[in-house]
C-alpha cells in the first residue's frame, strides 16, 4: 500500500499518479501496488516534484512497524521519531 499525501503537485506528476491511484480528496493519493513498484514511484515523485510540493509519503514495508514514512519539501507537517516508531506531527498554525 502506497499513500502520497501533498500541498500542489506538478500537473505532469498529478496526471501520471492517477493513472495507477485512487484521489480521495485533492492531492492525496492512494493504492495497493507492489512494494517494488511502490519504492519506484516514490523515487518518481521525489525525482520529480520540487521541495514546494510537500510531499509525504506512507510506504508499506514488511519490517516492523508495517509502514515508513518520508517527506520532501515544506509540508506542514513535521515527521518525528519516539521510540523508534515514525509519527506525523501536526504543526501549531501560530
Amino acid at each position: 500500500m502506497l499513500v502520497v499525501i501533498a500541498n500542489d503537485l506538478p500537473a505532469a506528476v498529478r496526471g501520471r499518479m492517477k493513472l495507477w491511484f485512487v484521489e480521495p480528496r485533492a492531492n492525496v493519493f492512494v493504492s495497493g501496488v507492489k512494494d517494488n513498484v511502490a519504492q519506484t514511484v516514490v523515487d518518481y515523485l521525489h525525482e520529480h516534484c520540487p521541495p514546494e510540493s510537500g510531499l509525504l509519503v506512507f510506504q508499506r514495508i514488511k519490517e516492523a512497524p508495517g509502514y515508513k514514512i518520508t517527506g520532501r519539501g515544506d509540508h506542514r507537517r513535521e515527521l518525528v521519531r519516539i521510540s523508534g516508531l515514525q509519527l506525523v506531527l501536526e504543526k501549531d498554525k501560530e
